[in-house]
């Protein structure tokens, strides 16, 4: 599924005005026809409704819930802000006068020109936002800031249309986090915006759900965004069935640089998630301490001894895998620290970093520049933080990896609650599957291997990182289903893997 900017959503909706023959009127009540059947279904007329409306067409969507609400017996109160007769929009004008002429004096409609009461809220009230939606170019000021943190600081449920009031569509680096609406509750329209999946932004969306307002699929189709939502229907046109006359060759093989003294659970995570995700042959290489935990552990992988007997010294590319993968596990000490500088340095393929092999690249930070073109990066957002400088936002760490991912033309991992996936050409894919149980030792090293085992198979590589993080979250997802999301660990991943695989398939 796509995910518009402000101005593509704007592109979209003008597209459907055109070819659907209707006025931005009509669509105002489709919308608000969506939100008062959510509503509806969610409370009961007895609860007291607060709304509050501004002066544009965000306004115009809340009046127009006013009086859907009011048709089906509710009696909300309402307060438009036309503060120093501010110019309503066309659609909030109309709105104000059909709610005008359809409820009259049974609701207390109150037009705010001047001086504003404001009302009192308690935990049994529920809030309406319609101040200002994704059009809204600058942060909030003047009453309105005062009115943003009255309806936060109440304990009212609050309900924001199409986004939270003060909050932009994608990017808030100059947004005034004081003044932006803590939503319970955001009903957006037609779809979520890029802002709704960074973790800072979650206090202000709270649950989102995106409405169906009919907007047309042919203009959907032709707007072009760089933006995109994975769900199981994308992994399930991606997925290749398996010719049932291949042998284990075909399925690719991997060398996985991993584990060390004291860490070879994460070789042995990565190795058992590459062979759930389907791999032909896996060769860990590890010191020579983790053969018999490595065999027993996983005595379908083959093990490549290092000569030290505590860490990776040497990276010996004897033989020609399909892709090799290091990391997990390894540690950063001296001796390691050359061998990837070493690995790095002559080896000239695509290949897959994550964990400490990333950590050893930011303790000589030079070493970016020779990382092979095509590589793909795993990092967490710490890691991603050793190696790029400093960052307080999800929002700063994508803008950052999508600069990073075309300087080095790699792919870009962000790991986090919505993984986002980029593209050297500045394409994002964020995850939609997973949940706060996967937020536990070892599941990194799963996904490593995950990600590795599909790109052996030869998918390519961002479709195998796309897919590798989707199938990673929906195993999450089953885990938590059989143990519940307290009790995950990196285990129960692993062992659904297979289970994630069976349903994207169906």
């Amino acid at each position: 599924m796509k995910i518009f900017t402000t101005d593509g959503v704007r592109r979209i909706g003008d597209r459907t005005l055109e070819k659907q023959e209707i006025s931005m009127l009509d669509l105002i009540e489709r919308a608000a026809s969506a939100v008062t059947y959510e509503i509806v279904s969610r409370w009961r007329p007895s609860r007291r409704f607060v709304i509050f409306a501004g002066p544009g067409d965000n306004g115009a969507d809340a009046l127009a819930v006013a009086r859907m609400l009011f048709e089906q017996g509710y009696r909300p109160e309402v307060y438009l802000f036309n503060i120093k007769s501010a110019h309503l929009s066309d659609c909030c004008l109309t709105n104000r006068d059909r709610l005008i002429d359809v409820a009259g004096d049974e609701i207390d409609f109150i037009e705010v020109i001047q001086t504003f009461n404001m009302p009192d809220l308690d935990e049994n009230d529920v809030v309406i936002d319609g101040l200002f939606g994704s059009g809204l170019r600058t942060p909030l000021k003047g009453g309105y800031t005062a009115l943003v943190q009255n309806i936060n600081n109440s304990d009212a449920f609050v309900v924001s249309l199409d986004v939270p009031s003060g909050l932009f569509g994608e990017w808030n680096e100059g947004a005034d986090r004081r003044n932006i609406i803590c939503a319970d509750l955001t009903l957006t329209y037609q779809f979520r915006r890029l802002s709704f999946f960074f973790a800072e932004n979650a206090r202000y969306v709270g649950e989102c759900v995106a409405l169906d307002i009919g907007l047309s699929d042919e203009a959907i189709a032709q707007t072009p965004t760089d933006f995109y939502l994975i769900e199981r229907e994308d992994v399930h046109q991606m997925v290749v069935p398996k010719d049932p006359f291949i042998n284990k060759y075909d399925n690719g093989t991997l060398l996985l640089v991993a584990g060390s003294y004291g860490m070879m659970g994460a070789a042995v995570l990565a190795a058992r998630g590459a062979l759930r995700a389907g791999v032909g042959l896996v060769t860990v290489h590890a010191p020579r301490c983790g053969y018999q935990v490595l065999q027993t552990a996983v005595p379908e992988a083959l093990f490549d001894s290092d000569r030290d007997e505590l860490m990776t010294s040497a990276i010996d590319m004897r033989r020609t895998f399909s892709v090799v993968a290091l990391g997990p596990g390894i540690g950063t000490s001296d001796e390691t620290l050359e061998a990837v500088e070493a690995f790095l340095r002559s080896f000239r393929r695509p290949c897959l970093l994550d964990a400490d092999a990333l950590n050893c690249i930011a303790r000589r930070p030079m070493l970016l520049r020779s990382i092979p073109k095509g590589s793909i990066l795993t990092p967490h957002a710490g890691e991603f933080d050793r190696l790029f400088g400093e960052h307080t936002t999800d929002e700063e760490r994508l803008r950052k990896a999508i600069s990073v991912a075309k300087l080095h033309d790699v792919t870009i991992v962000l790991k986090g609650h919505h993984t986002m996936t980029i593209r050297p050409d500045g394409k994002v894919y964020v995850n939609s599957s997973g949940n706060p149980g996967m937020a536990t030792p070892g599941s990194g090293d799963v996904l490593t291997g995950v990600i590795a085992a599909l790109i052996a198979q030869g998918y390519a590589p961002d479709l195998a990182v796309a897919m590798g993080v989707y199938l990673h979250g929906l195993a999450g997802d089953l885990a938590a289903d059989a143990v519940g999301k307290v009790g995950i660990v990196a285990t129960d991943i692993v062992n659904q893997l297979g289970h994630a695989f069976n349903a994207v398939m169906k």
